[in-house]
């Protein structure tokens, strides 16, 4: 990327000084002011991981399909501020009307693990593989994924996945082809195709930025392709947090979500989705006490919610996801006083030709789901 190509989007990005002056209250009563003022032609869907400040405006919460899927369903909104990442707001575009615009309040709030698999590398990774093992590959990408690798995906034959859905993919996918090519999270890739009685060692680990593999058996005996791609936050939980937490609390149940690493799934008491995270605890039992591990302000929401519960994060250290945190009030307010003023800025759109194969994929896994 070019320097006057940084500039420009650090133009974009930067608030005026007038928004660091404002108060959390007064920021938040001309929010309410313009929801108020535009009714059903705006509608703001907020992520789980969303900032407090941020989830008390949204019209709906739910995780990134969820909320493309409802967009989808407001045909009277002209548009949609999303309070989420970059992907997301891609998803929400191609799902929705080419009149409805979808607005990124932050350009800045990207995510991590998406930005691990680019669709150059994955041109690339494609064609080595496909010299050692011809047309034997179904590539399956999670939905944490941009919209070129959705694309990429849809126009090989695969599709998208959840978390929620990932074993019922999988289990598809190996009907269509003997092996499975998986990104751009190796952890949810594995722990998905273990479940399903696939052992480790049967599992090859592509490694982009290096353009090799991390696998030390027989080639032909490998029937899932893990890309070496991964979440900043559910990396941070490790095995010593489980151990120390045993030891401590004992009685204290572990709940992670499957991006976090196999060893840690494999020692915690249970593992699922967002939304089965949040089912949980929503049914446990009164007294029950809980660490989880998954994004601190869902975490932190999540025991705001259940006071009668005792819920902690299993990492006591852990800080909120940095991207996602991206989208802030003051943010969230810019964006809307922009559309106010008739100007639309950081408008997300993704191309007809990338669109045309992504919403392939993710009809596949719909068809399926």
């Amino acid at each position: 990327m070019e320097v006057l190509d940084l500039l420009e989007i650090e133009s974009e990005v930067t608030l005026p000084k007038r928004y660091s002056t404002l108060s959390v209250k007064e920021m938040e009563v001309r929010v309410q002011e313009i929801k108020s003022k535009f009714g059903d032609r705006l509608f703001i869907p907020g992520h789980h991981y969303q900032k407090d400040e941020v989830i008390q405006f949204a019209d709906a919460r739910g995780d990134s399909l969820k909320l493309a899927q409802i967009c989808s369903q407001m045909p009277d909104a002209e548009f949609i501020v999303f309070c989420g990442v970059h992907f997301m707001a891609e998803t929400a575009d191609m799902l929705t009307k080419p009149d409805q615009k979808v607005i990124l309040p932050d350009l800045r709030a990207g995510c991590s693990m998406a930005d691990m698999a680019d669709i150059d590398q994955t041109e690339i990774g494609w064609e080595k593989m496909q010299e050692i093992w011809g047309d034997t590959i179904l590539p399956l990408t999670y939905v944490n994924s941009t919209a070129a690798i959705k694309g990429f995906v849809g126009k090989h034959g695969g599709a998208t996945v959840t978390s929620s859905n990932a074993k019922k993919m999988l289990q598809w996918a190996f009907t269509q082809k003997e092996r499975i090519l998986f990104l751009p999270d190796q952890h949810l890739g594995r722990n998905t195709a273990f479940d399903l009685g696939i052992p480790l060692d049967q599992m090859a680990i592509w490694a982009p930025l290096e353009g090799t593999f991390e696998y030390d058996g027989n080639f032909e005996d490998v029937k899932v392709i893990l890309w070496k791609g991964h979440c900043s936050v559910h990396e941070k939980f490790n095995l010593k947090h489980i151990e120390n937490l045993r030891k401590q609390e004992p009685e204290t149940k572990v709940l992670v979500h499957p991006e976090c690493t196999y060893e840690v799934v494999q020692a915690s008491d249970f593992n699922g989705s967002t939304s089965f995270i949040i089912d949980t605890i929503k049914h446990a039992e009164s007294g029950s006490r809980w660490a989880i591990g998954t994004e601190m302000n869902l975490v932190n929401r999540l025991a705001d919610e259940n006071p009668d519960k005792q819920i902690i994060s299993l990492n006591p250290f852990m800080c909120p996801c940095l991207t996602m945190n991206r989208i802030d009030l003051p943010h969230l307010l810019w964006s809307l006083e922009k559309l106010e003023e008739g100007e639309v800025v950081n408008q997300i759109k993704v191309p007809e030709e990338v669109s045309e194969y992504a919403i392939l994929a993710l009809n596949r896994m719909l068809e399926r789901s």
